[in-house]
């Protein structure tokens, strides 16, 4: 059976997006070795999870990114590798989406992660979309955590964990420090 994996960057005090709401996430303690902890961390998924806000702001920069001269070669990796993913975006709201690979779900969001979790392939990643992530947390549908908190306060904001009413058991399975400070967690749900 596949996982529903959960990717966020948080900061030491929680939060994984700034106190304006912004999903610019320039706090994030970005270096060469986060780089290869995400890059290793996608290997594992042939399938992206995201909401509404998230797919939006991924299609408006990724797709141009190929094109840009001044992107990086991580840039241009994930670019690639994202765009062959296969998408899938919970949303109320949006009628259709557009992005190559892409497939719009707009209710039974629980059946749906259930039926692709019994369908062949690799993880699913949600990347991103901390709304969406409190949802499935509340549903008991994640099956994985992969965290990297970055060594910064930034005093408030979204948290990484919001609206939970039953407790939910994890397991570390793994931790990483990184040379900027940052540290990487995989926790896994215990069932």
């Amino acid at each position: 059976m596949r996982k529903l994996v959960l990717f966020l960057h948080a900061s030491l005090d929680g939060f994984v997006e700034g106190p304006n709401g912004e999903m610019d996430i320039g706090w994030v303690s970005y270096d060469a070795d986060l780089e290869k902890h995400a890059k290793d961390i996608l290997s594992t998924a042939d399938t992206v999870i995201w909401g509404r806000g998230t797919y939006q702001m991924m299609y408006s920069y990724w797709p141009s990114v190929p094109s840009n001269p001044s992107a990086s070669q991580h840039e241009l990796n994930h670019a690639e590798w994202i765009e062959k993913t296969a998408k899938i975006v919970f949303s109320t709201t949006l009628e259709k989406v557009e992005w190559n690979n892409s497939r719009l779900v707009t209710e039974d969001v629980e059946e749906e992660i259930k039926n692709l979790k019994q369908q062949p392939g690799k993880d699913m990643v949600i990347l991103g979309s901390p709304r969406l992530a409190h949802y499935l947390m509340q549903l008991d549908l994640i099956d994985e955590y992969k965290i990297t908190v970055s060594p910064v306060l930034i005093g408030s904001g979204l948290p990484l964990f919001q609206g939970l009413k039953e407790k939910i058991n994890l397991k570390l399975i793994e931790n990483k420090t990184f040379d900027s400070g940052a540290i990487g967690l995989v926790y896994q749900t215990v069932r």
